[in-house]
């Protein structure tokens, strides 16, 4: 080829590709170029962390690099969630539960971080019901409520500390059920409450399915009622509705995020990837072993639901001016 023609096409090319600089187009088809941080804000085998392994892995294969999982706990999980809101690598994702997103910004003024502006919503993970249990010698249905408005006070509830989805749940089951004044005792994990209610020194609780049901099987607890409606998580179970508290729906979950500056070609590649890994049967299974229903959403369906939960959340923590101490 003549040497003017070969400058003249050189210079075509350029004018092509400069429609979209090399650096942004080697960015784009890249991504991820190192390992992925996972951040968990509590410790191993809690369940952020055993929903975060859940993932991690078939993730990784997705994405061709390593997803490395962090454990920071603290804080309830806002520690880990703070340094998610703050990362600027583009390659650091964090698993949270409700509260980080729904509650903490009540409960803690100087949350170091706004939830509803410091992240990139990707998917709920996982959700279960929360189940009322009581000890064994406790009746169940509408007959357990009638002998908590009985009670009044002198019962109490045992949960795993102020502000958690345990306490704020039990508060909005006070609200549902006139008369009912159980006072909390809060407990450093769901074991200590567990053994709370089989000695009778709380008379009962909200607790994951996962935790509850082998002490039901064993006749240790009773179980009164799911916290949603029917669970394949606990089929023989009923549903709080069937006892007669009407208006009353509350799961625990977790989720996957990023910070608010996540690239739209992390983004992307996350929600495609992650939509294929929450269908795959696996994951699934091994999420329901332990006690949770494996789920995918949009991230327009994950922030309308932490929106509509932020706002339940607030007026409990209002009505009852709940505070941390």
């Amino acid at each position: 080829m003549h040497a003017s023609k070969r400058a003249l096409l050189a210079v075509a090319c350029g004018l092509v590709a400069g429609a979209l600089p090399f650096g942004a187009m080697a960015q784009a088809a890249a991504w991820p170029t190192k390992p992925i941080r996972l951040l968990v804000g509590f410790p191993g085998g809690s369940t952020p962390d055993i929903a975060a392994r859940t993932i991690a892995e078939p993730l990784s294969k997705a994405l061709g690099q390593p997803v490395v999982v962090d454990n920071k706990p603290g804080a309830s999980g806002n520690i880990a969630a703070d340094q998610v809101a703050k990362a600027t690598d583009d390659h650091t994702l964090g698993i949270v539960i409700n509260g980080n997103l729904t509650s903490s910004k009540m409960l803690y003024p100087k949350l170091p971080y706004d939830p509803a502006k410091d992240f990139t919503y990707l998917s709920l993970i996982a959700t279960a019901p929360l189940m009322l249990v009581a000890p064994a010698n406790l009746p169940g249905g509408t007959a357990f409520f009638d002998a908590a408005r009985k009670a009044g006070d002198t019962w109490s509830y045992g949960s795993v500390g102020v502000g958690s989805v345990g306490h704020l749940g039990m508060e909005q089951l006070k609200s549902r059920v006139p008369g009912m004044k159980a006072i909390h005792v809060p407990y450093q994990g769901n074991p200590q409450v567990v053994t709370g209610l089989i000695g009778g020194q709380v008379q009962m609780a909200l607790i994951p399915p996962g935790v509850a049901l082998p002490q039901v099987k064993a006749g240790k607890l009773r179980a009164v009622g799911l916290t949603s409606g029917r669970s394949t998580l606990a089929p023989e179970v009923p549903s709080l509705s069937e006892a007669g508290v009407k208006d009353f729906n509350l799961e625990v979950w977790t989720a996957l995020l990023g910070p608010a500056n996540l690239s739209k070609t992390a983004q992307e590649r996350i929600n495609k990837e992650l939509a294929i890994i929450m269908k795959s049967p696996e994951v699934r299974q091994k999420l329901f072993d332990q006690g949770w229903q494996a789920v995918g959403t949009s991230p327009d369906g994950m922030r309308a639901r932490v929106k509509d939960e932020a706002a339940i959340m607030s007026k409990i923590i209002s009505t009852n001016g709940i505070k941390l101490q």
